[in-house]
């Protein structure tokens, strides 16, 4: 599929600190896109410049096909901060209005798709409070609704499930896939991994200002798989040996984790246990966890890091 977006070198510096150094990945239209990164990565600063609010000390930003100019283009993206974007003393009903009015709907254009999001979200009882009298995840449901209600081409999501209770978490997440499968890019950007590998098809991890992963979630969890498999018999084995393999963990004496040596396959560890006259449950591969990825990619950059500012 073509790509909404693109972003080419882009470089942002404050004084010394380098928060954007030469970064480069492009979003395919339709995708639901995962920007991730620790504390200080440079994520914000990041979507700060997609949406206009920064513009980059060096390099290029294309969108929908052209060249991103803030002025033109901001009106066909959505963005939800992390941080509340709501005014407090104003009334949930008007103040949905009025941005979305801002967002260049009409007043009765938007009093329609107020109303229609509203009732989606069981919100509809609502209209006459005032924010300051909302909890975190009702003022989340209203900050989602007031991203998302003028149908913008690209919706930019900081933490989207912050305060929200299991049942408003899954809703919120139907509408992410709903929006996904009409046509929306979504840029999912959270500290939950887990909620990452559910979710998103393309990930892009960044650390101390550079790219430092950039794939589909299977292709990551299959680049930094480490050839460990876990086996389950129907009976105990009369003997564990093989130069196959290595044992790293017996659960039971019929289940275990093993490590396959190199040069060796699957199958041939398969042939052994069944060599054993005992018969498979089953047998699956274990592949890493994005939040294990993010943990030993990010320690190494900073490692790294660490390393250069001692030469220095």
């Amino acid at each position: 599929m073509a790509a909404i977006l693109e972003l080419n070198h882009l470089k942002k510096y404050y004084s010394t600190q380098k928060a954007v150094d030469d970064i480069s990945f492009s979003i395919e239209e339709g995708s639901i896109f995962g920007l991730l990164g620790p504390n200080g990565a440079g994520k914000t600063t990041l979507l700060r410049m997609i949406t206009g609010i920064f513009y980059p000390d060096s390099g290029s930003i294309n969108f929908d096909g052209k060249a991103f100019i803030p002025a033109e283009d901001i009106i066909k993206i959505g963005y939800m901060p992390e941080e509340r974007g709501l005014y407090k003393k104003m009334k949930i009903g008007e103040q949905a209005l009025y941005l979305a009015q801002l967002k260049g709907l009409s007043r009765q254009d938007a009093l329609t798709k107020v109303r229609f999001w509203f009732k989606k979200l069981e919100m509809e009882s609502w209209w006459n409070k005032k924010v300051e009298d909302l909890s975190k995840g009702m003022s989340q449901k209203l900050q989602f609704v007031t991203t998302v209600l003028h149908e913008p081409k690209l919706i930019i999501l900081d933490e989207p499930f912050s305060g929200l209770d299991p049942v408003n978490a899954n809703l919120i997440k139907d509408e992410i896939y709903g929006l996904a499968q009409r046509g929306c890019t979504i840029i999912f950007s959270t500290h939950r991994m887990e909620q990452v590998e559910e979710i998103c098809n393309h990930i892009v991890l960044v650390s101390m200002g550079k790219k430092i992963l950039d794939g589909t979630v299977a292709e990551v969890k299959q680049k930094f798989k480490e050839n460990e498999f876990k086996i389950k018999l129907s009976s105990p084995p009369q003997a564990i040996a093989n130069e196959a393999f290595q044992i790293l963990h017996q659960e039971s004496n019929r289940s275990y984790v093993v490590k396959i040596n190199e040069g060796y396959s699957s199958n041939q560890v398969l042939q052994y246990f069944i060599s054993q006259n005992t018969g498979i449950e089953y047998f699956s591969e274990i592949l890493p966890t994005l939040n294990e990825i993010f943990i030993q990619l990010v320690d190494g950059t900073k490692s790294v890091s660490r390393a250069f500012q001692k030469l220095d």
